[in-house]
């Protein structure tokens, strides 16, 4: 088995049949055995007292400081229940509770897991994407009435028109275009170009597209290159806010390049050679995203397994 990418390495059962009892669920957000994951405007509190890990709290600190916010069942381990909660309600004297000295701090997820194990992570991931979907969607795209928590977060229920609503995951392709010695990066307008980074080219997923027709798709709009063979690589939940991150290879059947020049600021052609030294941070011209990306791996493995092409 691959390594899973950060972000996909998490460790909790996720109690389906737990989760289909409410009263279970309401004494497992008032046992002093269950803890929870604070999160403050979608950044994770994290620990350092020994090595840095997720900052998780009990219900008597929960209650303590007077959160309203529902918690969010993550799911068990080892026998404990783990919540996420969202603090963002507090005001900074409050959330200086949560980090009286620098053994506790709120950090941005990316560089949390960055910091995290795999599987802490994997739980970074589950939580930052619960606690977002939940804050976008407090009222029911039917008919308009405030919906509630059900099942621990893992849906809303409208009581109006009893509609149920469920976290949605936007999947999306990511893939490396091969051709011979040749691989295809772009540089997307906006945060990529600002950083003269190169990437696997991107894009959602259509309605009622394969993850084939989606990559012939989005390589064919982003850089004119028709491509034939296209093969799963591995995937990576990517929770900002909420995808699921599929990645390809592929092969390119033309080699000039039109790229579209609204979104795209360039797309070229790079050899193996060219890959190789920026992944080692050795290229002049060629930056590539770290090994938080799933873009990353793509490259390394393209660049490094010559007879796959």
């Amino acid at each position: 088995m691959k390594q899973p990418h950060v972000f996909a390495g998490n460790p909790l059962d996720r109690g389906d049949q737990q989760r289909r009892d409410e009263e279970w669920l309401q004494a497992q957000s008032q046992s002093p055995n269950s803890r929870f994951l604070p999160l403050r405007n979608l950044d994770i509190l994290l620990d350092r007292r020994s090595d840095i890990r997720l900052g998780w709290i009990d219900a008597a600190e929960v209650r303590r400081l007077n959160i309203t916010a529902a918690p969010l069942f993550l799911g068990i381990s080892d026998g404990v229940s783990r919540f996420a909660i969202d603090v963002s309600e507090l005001n900074d004297q409050a959330a200086g509770e949560l980090v009286p000295n620098e053994t506790r701090w709120f950090e941005e997820a990316r560089d949390a897991a960055m910091a995290l194990s795999l599987a802490e992570a994997g739980i970074v991931a589950q939580a930052r994407m619960q606690i977002d979907w939940h804050a976008r969607h407090r009222f029911c795209g039917v008919c308009g009435e405030q919906t509630h928590i059900a099942r621990g977060g893992q849906m809303r229920l409208c009581p109006s028109c009893n509609s149920n609503h469920f976290p949605r995951t936007d999947p999306v392709i990511i893939v490396v275009v091969g051709h011979g010695d040749d691989c295809l990066l772009g540089q997307s307008r906006g945060r990529l170009s600002r950083l003269g980074w190169y990437s696997a080219l991107a894009g959602f997923v259509d309605q009622a597209e394969s993850i084939e027709e989606a990559v012939r798709r989005e390589v064919r709009e982003e850089s004119g290159i028709e491509v034939g063979d296209v093969q799963y690589h591995s995937s990576q939940p990517w929770p900002f806010p909420s995808s699921l991150m599929i990645g390809c290879h592929a092969q390119a059947l033309t080699t000039e390049i039109h790229h579209d020049e609204e979104e795209m600021a360039d797309v070229r052609w790079w050899n193996r050679a060219d890959a190789l030294s920026a992944l080692q941070g050795r290229h002049p011209d060629l930056k590539l995203p770290g090994p938080i990306a799933i873009a990353h791996h793509l490259i390394k493995s393209w660049a490094e397994n010559p007879t796959a092409d």
